[in-house]
């Protein structure tokens, strides 16, 4: 097999396999910088719980619309993952639990719902759908969304870069001076939300937020500044959506599993390798003296 034939043809072929490979790079170029900043922020938990918390509202959708409308599950998804967000900082805000917490709690309930909803009148195949993504079947329309929401994302990101930077690390000096840093939070919760409504139309609700974390964990262990952490993890979640695609292709795999799985690879091979990884650890640590 010609180095044609395995990397280039099925792109060149089939018109799904491209539609694919732009909506995975254009979902990683806007995913992996978030969760970057996700990571920072220690919230890594809170992402993987709002990408079962939009399922309710794409499930909502999925009713509404009679199928696997992109419109209306999207907006479903939007209006789901806020209102969770919403809640849940009302509850830690007025209760003794904290904001991961109230966050676990919303999202189990979240998931169980969105599934009851999408069992009670769906086939078995579009609650699968649902869950697991349909990246091989994705449509213009679904492009143009997915494009819309990482072009939107990296905007803003770029606008509130210095403020983010800031209420990530010390968010009580934001407060000391009126930065403005509920509104930073509030704005980061929903640059999240509207990614993982991005994610869950190619990759499913359960998987979404491994394009998102996944990513970032590598940059973490590559990366030495926010932003080569940030272009990193771009590059290695469009990569992953590349190379993901073109093993589902010839070993006829699942596409979105594959894809999660080849970004967990080279989080291994990071941990191993990378200069914040275990080899190098060893190696760097002092011997004492015999």
């Amino acid at each position: 097999m010609s180095l044609y034939s395995a990397v280039v043809l099925p792109f060149a072929e089939y018109g799904f396999m491209r539609r694919a490979l732009v909506a995975s790079v254009a979902l990683g170029l806007g995913a992996g910088p978030v969760g970057v900043v996700l990571m920072l922020r220690r919230m890594s938990l809170v992402g993987d719980a709002m990408s079962h918390a939009v399922l309710p509202g794409a499930a909502i959708g999925f009713l509404v619309s009679g199928g696997l409308s992109l419109f209306a599950m999207g907006i479903g998804g939007v209006i789901a993952g806020l209102s969770v967000t919403l809640l849940s900082g009302v509850v830690s805000r007025g209760t003794a639990l904290k904001e991961d917490a109230s966050f676990a709690t919303f999202y189990l309930a979240s998931l169980a719902l969105g599934v009851l909803i999408v069992s009670l009148r769906g086939s078995n195949i579009d609650l699968l759908h649902v869950l697991f993504g349909t990246i091989l079947s994705i449509d213009r329309d679904a492009i143009f969304m997915v494009g819309g929401i990482a072009s939107f994302t990296l905007v803003a990101l770029a606008l509130v870069y210095r403020p983010l930077v800031a209420e990530c690390f010390d968010p009580g000096y934001l407060r000391s001076v009126k930065g403005h840093g509920a509104f930073y939070h509030l704005l980061f919760l929903f640059l999240l939300v509207v990614n993982l409504v991005a994610g869950f139309q190619t990759l499913g609700t359960l998987m979404a937020v491994g394009m998102m974390m996944l990513p970032a964990a590598v940059a973490q262990l590559w990366g030495r500044t926010l932003t080569a952490m940030a272009m990193i993890a771009a590059a290695v979640a469009a990569f992953s959506g590349f190379l993901g695609l073109l093993l589902s292709y010839h070993l006829e795999l699942a596409s979105g599993p594959t894809i999660i799985l080849v970004i967990s690879g080279i989080y291994v091979l990071s941990l191993l390798g990378a200069p914040s990884g275990i080899l190098a650890r060893r190696l760097k640590r002092p011997r004492l003296a015999g």
